[in-house]
C-alpha cells in the first residue's frame, strides 16, 4: 500500500510568535511556514502557497494553514501543540476541520477534542483519520478558554501538523 505524507512544524522560537486569531467558529486556525527546514516534509507539494487562491500565500497568512491532500485515499491526521504556561484556568481545544476557510466544499469540523490543564507543561497530541480529497483542505484549529467559555489569547510555542495518505484503498 502506497502512503504520502506531508508534515509541517512551527515552533516560536523558529518562526516567531504566532499571534491567536479566533475566527467565527471561536478557533483559531494554526499557521505553518513554506519551504523545506526544520522537520517539515512536503515532497507531494500539499503545503504549497499557490493553492486556494489568485496569489500566492505568505506565512502567516490563513492559508499557510492548510494542507491540500495530493491524493483521495485514507487520510491519517495527526497533530502536536505546546501552549505557553498560564495562571488561568483553561479548557485546551482543537479540531481538524475540512475546508476551514470556506474556499472549495465548505467548513466541515471533526474530532473536536478538549482538556483541563495539566500540572506541568500544556503539551497536546491529536490523532484522527478519515477519506480526504485533492479538492478539500485541512487545517488545524485550537481555542484555549477561559471560565464563561471567554477566549483567551495564550500564546503557542509549538506546533505540527501531519497527513499521512492510504491511496491503495482496497474496496469489496
Amino acid at each position: 500500500m502506497s502512503v504520502v505524507i506531508c508534515s509541517l512544524l512551527w515552533d516560536a522560537a523558529r518562526h516567531g510568535r504566532q499571534t491567536i486569531r479566533y475566527d467565527s467558529d471561536g478557533y483559531h486556525l494554526v499557521r505553518f511556514p513554506y519551504g523545506a527546514g526544520d522537520e517539515s516534509y512536503d515532497p507531494w507539494h500539499m503545503h504549497d502557497p499557490a493553492k486556494g487562491g489568485g496569489r500566492p500565500s505568505k506565512f502567516p497568512d490563513a492559508r499557510s494553514g492548510l494542507i491540500w491532500p495530493s491524493h483521495d485515499g485514507w487520510g491519517l491526521l495527526s497533530a502536536m501543540v505546546f501552549w505557553e504556561p498560564s495562571a488561568k484556568s483553561i479548557e485546551y481545544r482543537s479540531r481538524y476541520v475540512r475546508d476551514p476557510l470556506g474556499l472549495t466544499t465548505g467548513y466541515d469540523s471533526t474530532a473536536t477534542a478538549d482538556s483541563a490543564p495539566s500540572r506541568g507543561g500544556q503539551y497536546r497530541t491529536y490523532l484522527w483519520q478519515l477519506f480526504v480529497h485533492p479538492d478539500t483542505p485541512l487545517g488545524l484549529k485550537v481555542s484555549a478558554r477561559g471560565v464563561g467559555d471567554v477566549k483567551l489569547a495564550t500564546p503557542l510555542m509549538h506546533a505540527q501538523f501531519k497527513l499521512a495518505i492510504h491511496t491503495d484503498v482496497k474496496t469489496p
